[in-house]
């Protein structure tokens, strides 16, 4: 690989795109992110999903005419002669077999949040790329946030963390993967993996998601539905709380950026992949807590 890679994003119907392409291929840009520059895009885009269809001719004209984006007319021209793939598909439940196309180049891969819609497609994901030896990555942006990442004291240990932000529930999308992802990624960036079980509140202002792990500990997540509800966190460490919130500069999108090339570069994830899959082992688990009134559920049934 040259010193600048050179990537194909697939999916074009959400801000990411528009904000990811900016961030990488404008070097006017305070925050731009060396290193890869956005070469080739397919569109793609869904009629299951009412956050995706409509958004994509918006994002392929900006992308080709604001950023010099080739968009190509499937996913096999976009991967010919890259160096990597951001899979930027709204709707997660095309990432698996959209995943499928792109794991035969054997190049690295983001996978923007969700990584799936299920934690059998998140799964199937995972083994393919361990097939395969594709690396993979998927991640919030809040998990890389100013104000969210690292607040906890260095070699402090966790006893209990509860995160919180945004949470709309849709119709046509499952439950907490939507916007619950975020929250839920942050929980397991302080918690880490060996949750057992989840049980979901839910009412119509919030959503609580209370998961009990192996060692005894509690993470908790509270899903907001009320207006400029923000992310934040609290940590209970054995040296104190520390509470922060997501401050906006620099751009949660350029943290997650400057997280996202390196591992493009390398092939090396910055988050172990049992925990990414237990994030989505969490979100299922939590999901069908939800459809049962609430019982508590095992992310290992």
């Amino acid at each position: 690989m040259g010193s600048q890679l050179k990537l194909a994003m697939i999916g074009l119907d959400t801000s990411h795109c528009a904000a990811f392409a900016n961030l990488l291929n404008n070097d006017r840009d305070r925050h731009h992110v060396p290193g890869a520059r956005v070469e080739k895009a397919f569109p793609g885009g869904t009629d299951k999903f009412q956050h995706s269809a409509s958004r994509v001719p918006q994002f392929t004209r900006e992308l080709g005419e604001k950023h010099g984006v080739r968009i190509c007319g499937s996913i096999e021209e976009a991967m010919e002669g890259m160096d990597g793939f951001l899979l930027e598909s709204v709707d997660g439940r095309q990432h698996l077999g959209q995943f499928r196309i792109l794991a035969a180049a054997g190049k690295p891969v983001f996978i923007d949040k969700p990584m799936a819609c299920s934690f059998a497609d998140a799964l199937a994901i995972s083994e393919l790329a361990a097939s395969r030896k594709v690396p993979i990555l998927s991640a919030s942006s809040c998990r890389f946030a100013a104000g969210m990442a690292g607040m906890a004291p260095e070699g402090a240990v966790v006893n209990s963390c509860e995160a919180y932000g945004p949470m709309n529930l849709l119709d046509d999308y499952p439950s907490y993967f939507w916007y619950g992802v975020h929250s839920v990624d942050v929980l397991y960036s302080h918690m880490g993996c060996g949750c057992l079980s989840v049980r979901a509140v839910h009412t119509d202002a919030t959503d609580v998601l209370a998961g009990v792990w192996q060692d005894g500990r509690i993470g908790t997540v509270r899903g907001l539905r009320f207006k400029d509800a923000g992310f934040g966190c609290s940590v209970f460490t054995d040296r104190g709380m520390v509470q922060c919130a997501s401050r906006g500069d620099p751009p949660a999108y350029a943290m997650l950026l400057r997280a996202v090339v390196p591992f493009l570069q390398t092939g090396s994830p910055p988050i172990p992949a049992a925990e990414t899959l237990e994030v989505m082992a969490f979100l299922d688990a939590a999901h069908r807590s939800l459809n049962s009134g609430g019982a508590e559920t095992s992310l290992h049934a």
